[in-house]
């Protein structure tokens, strides 16, 4: 939801304003919220996170990476193995099999360095666009915008964003927000979406970034696909 007649002049101080307020609240570095030694563990660690909590993540990682200490170690598993072993993520079928043959993409292919591109980064199985810019982002210094779906609503409430795809969101935040900002956006962003602008009744009264916010006076709903909408709104019928 872009604002009304908002010249790009003032678009552009209120951006100003929005990122100082972050980077007061939670610094002017990136969150560290996955734990990671190297790009390939961030990598196999973004694919894991999928529908699951940094926190569990975290905890299986912490083992999955002293059993399996290498990209060899990884592309030379046992599959049914490795789906017990990051059983509880979730969806682990499919994860467990992207990272074997993402890892041995990255053995025969990349001579076990992650790329630096996002071409050849989303080439690799299991890794879509958040991914491959959050290794850009976090490991190369590479500017880069990650929408996830903190980012996603959050940056349509606030009048940054009109799209509830997350690639259209992506490029929509490069024309609007400073190159220098783009990095830690997304952890900045998903620690306000997890305490104050949540999806379901958000705290604009206790939000510091509320006079800057215009959905303060009602959420557009640009950030959810239709067919969430109708879900959504499906689901009050029922409860009704």
């Amino acid at each position: 939801m872009f604002i009304a007649k908002e010249s790009k002049k003032k678009r552009e101080a209120r951006v100003r304003e929005i990122m100082e307020r972050l980077d007061a609240h939670y610094g002017d570095h990136p969150m560290i919220f996955l734990e990671a030694k190297n790009a390939w563990q961030l990598l196999f660690a973004t694919i894991l996170s999928a529908q699951c909590t940094d926190a569990r993540v975290n905890m299986v990682t912490e083992k999955l990476f002293q059993k399996y200490r290498s990209l060899e170690d990884f592309a030379s598993c046992n599959l049914k193995e490795l789906e017990e072993d990051i059983h509880s993520t979730g969806f682990y079928h499919n994860k467990a099999k992207n990272i074997k043959a993402c890892a041995t993409a990255l053995v025969e292919e990349y001579g076990g360095e992650v790329p630096k591109n996002i071409d050849s980064l989303t080439a690799l199985p299991g890794v879509g666009r958040k991914t491959g810019n959050l290794i850009l982002g976090n490991i190369f210094h590479i500017p880069s915008i990650v929408v996830d779906t903190h980012v996603k609503r959050i940056s349509n409430r606030l009048g940054l964003a009109d799209s509830s795809d997350p690639t259209k969101t992506e490029f929509q935040l490069m024309e609007v927000l400073p190159e220098e900002f783009w990095i830690r956006w997304n952890t900045h962003i998903i620690a306000l979406g997890r305490t104050l602008c949540t999806s379901q009744k958000p705290k604009c009264e206790l939000c510091y970034l509320n006079d800057l916010c215009p959905s303060v006076k009602g959420d557009p709903e640009t950030w959810r696909s239709p067919a969430e909408r109708k879900k959504e709104k499906a689901a009050d019928g029922k409860r009704k």
